[in-house]
C-alpha cells in the first residue's frame, strides 16, 4: 500500500468515528419530539384474580330508567286515539241503531261511547284533544236525544229565542265605587278603534257583568260567539268599521241567530222588517234573511257605517242603530249637544238607549281585559263550518239530515234563515263541511218532485227489506218500486229512497219564552258521569241526562 493509499484510509476512518455521535443526536431527539405527543405505554397489565369484584358499568342504573321512561311516555298519545277511535266506533253503531229505531241499543252504545271517553286518566297527555272529542259526541247525541228517532223524525218547529235586551237594558244596577281607578286604568292600556270611556253607567255594567248572574250571561254569549266571530272580523274589516263592534251584536242578541226581541227586531242583529229590506235582508213565507249570520253581519255593517257618516261619532252611530237615525238627530236638534253623553244626561234619549250604548261599552272594556274579569282561556264553541248546496226542488232539511248522516238540528242550525223544514227552490243550502258531494249523490237518487217527502234510508249490515218497510211504515213493493237498480237483499251501505211522507207540524214558528237551554252554553251539554256508574243516570234519563249535565271532562280534571 502507497503512502497516499494509507492516508486516504486514515481519513476515511476519522471521518467515519465523527460521524458516529452526530448521527445519533440527530436520531435521538426527532425521536423524543414525536413521543412527547403520543401517549405512554401502558403499564404490562397485571394478571386479575378469579375473585376480583366486577366492574358495574358506568349507565348500569340510568340505562333501564331511561328505558322505563320512555316505554311510560310513548302509548299515552296512543291511548288517547285508542280510546277515542273505539268512542267513535260505540257512538255510529249506536247512530246505527237509532236509525232504525232500536232506541234502547243506541242508547247503550251512546252511553259506552261517553264512559270509553270519561274513563281516560286524568295525566294522559293531549287532552284537549279528547275534551273537543267528548264535547262534540255529547252534543250529537244530545241532538238524537231531542229529535227522539234520529234525522228523518224530527218535526221540531223552528224557535225564536229571546233577544237578551229586553230585560238587561230596562235595569239599573248599583256602581261599585272601587271600580273606577281600575277601569281607568284599563282603558289607558287598551287598544280600540272604538273610543272607550267610562262613567256611572259604564261602571254599574262592568258590576253587574261581575256578578255571578252576570257573570254567567256574559260568558255565554262569549262562548257561543266563536262559532261567528271568524265571520263577523272579517266582515267587519271588509266594510271598514271598528271590530269592537262585535260587541253590539253580544248586547243585542248574544249572537243567536233566532233571537226576536218584544218590537218584532229579529237575528244577531235585530233588523226591523223595513229596515232590514233597505240593507237587503229580505223577507219571504220560506226565510229570512235577517236570521242569516253572514247576510245580516254585512248588512249591519254597512248600516253603521252609514250612521257614523250621519253624524261623525260611533256613540251616537250606536244610538241611532238602537233608537232610529230621525229619533237621534230629533234630540241633538232639541238640545244643541252632538255628544251622546249630553244627550243622555239630558234625558233627551230613550231610556233604552241611554244604556244601550254604556252597555257596549262595558262588555268592550271587559273582553279587553280578560284577565281583570275571571275571562281568561273560555273555552268558545268551535267556528260554524260548511259548504254551499244550491236547491234546484223544494227539499225537506230531513232528506238532507239522512244523506249527511247528521241530526236534522245541526242542518237547521246551519240554516237559521229557514223559516220551514222544506228549503224552496233556488235556495243555497248549507251542509255540514266536506259533505256537499255526499249529499248532492244521496240526493239525487230521490226523484226532483218527491224531495219534499220521501226518504233516504242507509243499509245497515243483517237487515232486510222487509225490516226497513216495517221501520217507515211502508210497504216493500212501494220501496222496490223506488229503487229500480236494488239488489235483493240490499247490501250494507247501499241507499234507499224511501217513498213515505213526514208529518207537517201544525205550527211552523213558535215563539220561545225562555231561551233552548241546548243554545245557552255548551257546558251545559256536557255528561256529569266521572264514571259508568255516573253514566247509568244518563241511561235511566235520555235527553235531560246530556242536557243538565254540570260536570264536564275538564271540570273534573280541573277539580284534581
Amino acid at each position: 500500500m502507497t503512502p497516499s493509499h494509507r492516508f486516504r484510509v486514515l481519513l476515511y476512518i476519522v471521518a467515519a468515528a465523527l460521524a458516529i455521535p452526530l448521527v445519533s443526536c440527530m436520531s435521538s431527539k426527532p425521536q423524543s419530539f414525536r413521543l412527547s405527543f403520543l401517549p405512554t405505554s401502558p403499564l404490562p397489565a397485571e394478571p386479575i384474580s378469579e375473585d376480583a369484584p366486577p366492574i358495574a358499568p358506568v349507565y348500569a342504573h340510568e340505562s333501564p330508567n331511561l328505558v322505563q321512561h320512555a316505554l311510560a311516555i310513548a302509548p299515552r298519545p296512543l291511548e288517547v286515539d285508542s280510546r277515542i277511535f273505539k268512542a267513535e266506533a260505540r257512538f255510529d253503531a249506536g247512530k246505527k241503531l237509532y236509525q232504525q229505531g232500536d232506541v234502547a241499543g243506541a242508547r247503550r252504545e251512546f252511553d259506552a261511547a261517553v264512559d270509553m271517553l270519561l274513563a281516560t286518566p286524568e295525566s294522559v297527555p293531549d287532552r284537549q284533544r279528547l275534551e273537543r272529542k267528548l264535547d262534540q259526541m255529547v252534543d250529537t247525541i244530545y241532538r238524537y236525544d231531542l229529535e227522539g228517532l234520529g234525522a228523518g223524525e224530527s218535526q221540531k218547529a223552528i224557535v225564536y229565542d229571546k233577544s237578551t235586551l229586553d230585560d238587561i237594558l230596562q235595569m239599573t244596577f248599583p256602581t261599585d265605587p272601587n271600580l273606577r281607578p281600575k277601569v281607568k286604568e284599563e282603558i289607558a292600556a287598551t287598544v280600540s278603534q272604538l273610543p272607550l270611556e267610562e262613567n256611572d253607567t259604564v261602571l254599574s255594567y262592568i258590576h253587574y257583568f261581575s256578578t255571578d248572574r252576570g257573570h254567567r250571561t256574559l260568558v255565554s254569549a262569549l262562548r257561543r260567539a266563536g262559532r261567528y266571530r271568524p265571520l263577523i272580523k272579517r266582515v267587519l274589516d271588509e266594510e271598514g268599521v271598528p271590530q269592537e263592534l262585535i260587541y253590539l251584536a253580544q248586547a243585542e242578541s248574544g249572537f243567536m241567530p233566532r233571537a226576536r226581541s218584544y218590537k218584532a227586531a229579529v237575528g244577531m242583529w235585530q233588523f226591523v222588517q223595513f229596515r232590514g229590506r233597505e240593507y237587503g235582508l229580505n223577507q219571504t213565507p220560506d226565510t229570512d234573511d235577517r236570521m242569516d249570520p253572514e247576510t245580516a253581519t254585512r248588512a249591519a255593517a254597512r248600516h253603521l257605517r252609514d250612521l257614523y257618516a250621519m253624524f261623525g261619532d260611533w256613540y251616537l252611530a250606536m244610538a241611532a242603530y238602537n233608537c232610529g237615525p230621525g229619533c237621534v238627530d230629533h234630540a241633538v236638534q232639541r238640545t244643541g249637544f252632538a255628544d251622546f253623553w249630553e244627550l243622555a244626561g239630558h234625558d233627551a234619549l230613550p231610556k233604552q238607549t241611554a244604556n244601550y250604548v254604556p252597555l257596549i261599552v262595558a262588555i268592550t272594556i271587559m273582553a279587553k281585559n280578560p284577565k281583570d274579569y275571571n275571562l281568561e282561556h273560555l273555552e268558545v264553541d268551535a267556528p260554524l263550518e260548511y259548504d254551499p248546496l244550491e236547491i234546484d226542488c223544494p227539499t225537506h232539511l230531513a232528506l238532507i239530515a239522512d244523506a249527511a248522516d247528521r241530526p236534522v238540528s245541526e242542518i237547521q242550525d246551519l240554516n237559521p234563515a229557514l223559516l220551514k223544514l222544506v228549503a224552496p227552490a233556488g235556495y243555497q243550502l248549507r251542509v255540514p263541511k266536506g259533505t256537499s258531494q255526499a249529499v248532492r249523490r244521496a240526493i239525487d237518487i230521490i226523484p226532483s218532485g218527491h224531495r219534499a217527502s220521501w226518504r233516504i234510508h242507509r243499509v245497515v249490515n243483517g237487515e232486510t227489506l222487509a225490516e226497513i218497510a216495517h221501520r217507515y211504515s211502508t210497504a216493500s213493493g212501494a220501496i222496490t218500486a223506488a229503487n229500480r237498480s236494488m239488489v235483493d237483499p240490499p247490501e250494507p251501505g247501499d241507499l234507499l229512497a224511501i217513498p213515505t211522507g213526514y208529518q207537517a207540524p201544525r205550527s211552523v214558528i213558535q215563539h220561545a219564552k225562555p231561551v233552548p237551554s241546548h243554545r245557552t252554553s255548551r257546558a251545559s251539554r256536557r255528561v256529569v258521569a266521572s264514571s259508568a256508574r255516573s253514566a247509568g243516570a244518563i241511561r235511566r234519563s235520555p235527553a235531560a241526562s246530556y242536557k243538565t249535565a254540570s260536570v264536564s271532562l275538564k271540570h273534573r280534571s280541573n277539580a284534581n
